[in-house]
């Protein structure tokens, strides 16, 4: 059976411990008393004993211990005692400590079985441990007692003041609230145990703040405790609380707290302006809106409650001037509401009231709470430029109005008292093309040039007035010229008009629809008149009709037209206008005959088309034409390669003068060799006079030498015809020489005065022939008959 005991520690704890010892009921008949045992007898220890070894199981004698927190001694702390009543006293059992704070903040005596803190103790920390005892056999080990569990309980002590966690505090309250106002509660909080004695009872009481505030005892509400605290007097108030614990009794502990209180501000002092009469001046040129001047009236609120508007209740100047309230100053603004003028008027008063917009219903026996001051206000001359009146001018003119013509007398004067002479003049950036002139000093605006309102219909010019004494003072006006329409121009067509007719058309067939122009603007609106013009009033082709809307249809007055006779017409068409005067003018139609399918789509309107067969198709006949620009380029390259390999006709008399004879041994590439064949090979020379003609390097001689060839073919105007032909004649001459290309240089053989130059087909020799005709061929013969020693007539060698 166990036991446990808490003995006192006179020394450490000042008498306040007792020693308690607990012990157990068990299911012996044994009583045990508290503090001591009555001794068994020999028999009653046989018999207990005989009970031990049949029954093991014990019940702990129990109940919690209690230890004072903040222990200060040197000494470890007695807690307790544990005790077993199988512990005969001789140190063979064991006792064993476990649980929380076992060995670190607790330690037990193993053999006496003595609890022992070892650490300060502190409650706030930690109110109580859990720990479990053990008693073993110290040779054995074995479990002489079940493990149970106990608690140690730390004791409170009033060792925590009141603390205000929140604090310090800040709050406000309305100005002029009535007592006992709630302002804010404060809370302060005690670390001790609440239900152990009165170390945690706050109490809440004002250190700092009275008359002006109160705080309840028990709950920390601060209130108002002064009527009629006024902000505009006090604004801040900083508060001090105080908690103590033990209910306030003498030796508890206590903490503060600092409250900062605001008043408010409310509605409760009236506007006033510090002085009742204001005086002002302004320029009477102030523009419209300026500022003359500033009031503001006063007000001890603030924010909401010190805004402020200002309006003008009564005076002379109520349609002169206007006040305007500035939402961040506060202050009233006099701004110019209408043109100031000396001469007129030299002073006004006003009348300005000032007033809260927001109030407060349980203040208004403090009001009113709006205030007035009068405003005097001084108008002060200045020299004012020229005054136009009217301030704008508009003006009609016809355009043939005659230059010098006055259109507009413009006037100004000077506003001012003095009345100083003006002088006019116009704004030439206004008027650059100087169509207007205005006389210095009568204001007369003229004409100065030709007004044309189909070119300018519009004028907006500028005219400057100003004063003879003080030429910087300059007025203006605007002066809107109209220009007027004035029939001046003719009507013409509006745009080219070129018209087609098929060679089938009908009469009466539309062909043209026509309309015209007209620069002029009359008021009445265009009407055009369209009529045929009197050399074209009997064309027998075409007819006109006046549709009456502005235009005129162009029409065919008989059928059957055809290109070859006549391909275009030309129709004069007169166009006259409903102007005064009237003008007209003459426009040109331009008539094509086209040759149309059977929908009266025109196919072709060139002449030139029908001299073609009319078995040829289109077809055909673009074959045809690419065919004739295909030997056109042929004969182009040909003559182009014929030039290149020209030699020159005048022999270098360094050569050797003989007979070349130059053999071919290649072969043509017949009639697939396009680029070696030259047409020209074809040609007779009886026939070349024709062609030879367009060649610029052999002009002069062919002019000498074409007298003697005889005309006796002309060439087919077919070329196709007229290739096949010579193709012909070439393969059926069976003297042609056997090249398939023949470059011919000059007209000689058959034909030629000359005959043959070429010793090919000579059967005689050098003294058989004369060459006496070479001196006849003129200068380009003349190496060549010294060669063969021609003279001349007069027997000597050229």
């Amino acid at each position: 059976m166990w036991t446990s005991g808490r003995m006192s520690n006179a020394k450490n704890l000042l008498g306040l411990g007792v020693s308690l010892y607990f012990w157990g009921l068990m299911d012996l008949t044994t009583t045990v008393l508290s503090g001591s045992a009555r001794p068994l007898t020999e028999g009653q220890e046989d018999n207990l004993s005989d009970k031990l070894h049949q029954r093991m199981k014990r019940s702990w004698v129990w109940n919690q211990f209690f230890v004072l927190e903040e222990y200060t001694g040197t000494d470890p702390l007695y807690v307790g005692k544990l005790h077993s009543d199988m512990d005969r006293g001789d140190g063979s059992i064991k006792y064993i400590l476990s649980g929380e704070g076992a060995g670190i903040v607790f330690t037990i005596d193993d053999t006496t079985g003595d609890i022992h803190a070892i650490q300060r103790l502190d409650r706030e920390e930690r109110s109580q441990y859990t720990l479990r005892a053990q008693a073993l056999d110290r040779r054995t080990g074995r479990p002489m007692e079940p493990e149970s569990e106990f608690i140690i309980k730390i004791q409170d002590i009033n060792d925590n003041e009141p603390k205000f966690l929140d604090g310090p505090y800040v709050a406000s309250v309305p100005e002029m609230s009535p007592v006992g106002t709630s302002v804010i509660q404060v809370t302060a909080t005690d670390a001790d145990d609440p239900t152990y004695g009165n170390s945690a009872r706050v109490v809440y009481s004002i250190l700092q703040g009275q008359p002006y505030f109160s705080v309840d005892s028990r709950t920390g509400l601060i209130r108002t405790a002064l009527m009629n605290m006024d902000r505009e007097a006090k604004e801040y108030y900083e508060v001090i609380i105080q908690a103590k614990d033990m209910g306030g009794q003498l030796g508890g502990l206590a903490g503060t707290t600092t409250v900062n209180i605001t008043l408010s501000d409310v509605n409760d002092n009236p506007p006033r302006f510090p002085q009742k009469h204001y005086q002002m001046s302004v320029l009477e040129s102030a523009p419209i809106s300026s500022t003359v001047g500033r009031v503001v009236a006063k007000d001890l609120d603030e924010g909401i409650n010190a805004e402020m508007k200002y309006s003008l209740v009564d005076g002379d100047g109520l349609d002169v001037f206007d006040i305007n309230t500035d939402p961040n100053y506060q202050v009233g603004i006099i701004t110019v509401r209408k043109p100031l003028s000396f001469e007129s008027k030299k002073s006004y008063t006003l009348k300005v009231e000032g007033a809260n917009p927001h109030l407060e219903m349980r203040f208004l026996n403090l009001g009113p709470f709006r205030d007035t001051t009068t405003v005097h206000i001084s108008v002060e001359d200045v020299d004012e430029p020229p005054v136009f009146d009217p301030n704008f001018y508009f003006v009609e003119v016809p355009e043939d109005v005659a230059i010098g013509t006055t259109i507009q007398i413009i006037s100004a004067k000077d506003p001012d008292v003095t009345n100083n002479s003006i002088r006019y003049s116009i704004d030439r950036s206004s008027d650059p093309g100087r169509f207007f002139y205005v006389d210095i000093t009568s204001g007369a605006l003229m004409t100065a040039r030709p007004l044309d309102r189909e070119d300018i219909s519009w004028h907006n010019i500028t005219v400057l007035a100003v004063e003879l004494n003080n030429p910087s003072q300059v007025g203006s006006v605007s002066v809107t010229v109209k220009v007027l329409d004035v029939n001046d121009n003719a009507p013409e067509f509006a745009r080219f008009y070129e018209a087609f007719v098929c060679e089938n058309a009908k009469a009466g067939q539309l062909i043209q629809t026509v309309s015209a122009i007209d620069k002029d603007d009359p008021q009445e609106g265009q009407h055009f008149y369209y009529s045929l013009a009197p050399e074209a009033a009997n064309n027998p082709n075409f007819t006109l009709r006046d549709n009456q809307d502005n235009t005129a249809w162009i029409l065919t007055r008989r059928s059957g037209f055809r290109q070859h006779e006549q391909n275009i017409f030309y129709l004069p068409i007169l166009i006259s206008d409903n102007g005064r005067p009237v003008l007209s003018s003459t426009g040109t139609l331009t008539v094509h005959v086209c040759s149309c399918d059977e929908d009266g789509m025109v196919m072709s309107c060139n002449a030139e088309a029908y001299v073609l067969p009319v078995s040829l198709s289109r077809g055909a006949l673009i074959a045809i034409l690419a065919c004739i620009f295909v030997l056109l380029v042929l004969v182009l390259l040909i003559l182009s390669m014929r030039r290149q390999r020209k030699q020159p006709y005048i022999i270098d008399e360094e050569e050797n003068i003989h007979e070349n004879i130059v053999r071919y041994d290649d072969e043509g590439g017949g009639e697939e060799d396009t680029e070696a064949f030259d047409i020209a090979a074809m040609w007779n020379p009886r026939e070349a006079q024709l062609v030879v003609k367009n060649r610029q390097d052999m002009l002069p001689e062919i002019e000498s030498l074409s007298r003697y060839v005889p005309q006796a073919c002309v060439m087919d105007n077919n070329v196709h015809n007229y290739v096949l032909a010579k193709l012909y004649e070439a393969d059926m001459d069976l003297w042609a020489p056997p090249f398939d290309s023949l470059q011919t240089y000059m007209f000689e053989g058959n034909g030629s005065v000359a005959e043959s130059l070429s010793s090919l087909q000579s059967v005689t020799t050098d003294s058989d022939q004369s060459y006496d005709y070479l001196t006849d061929w003129g200068p380009r013969f003349k190496k060549l008959a010294e060669m063969y020693g021609a003279t001349d007539s007069s027997g000597a060698l050229w």
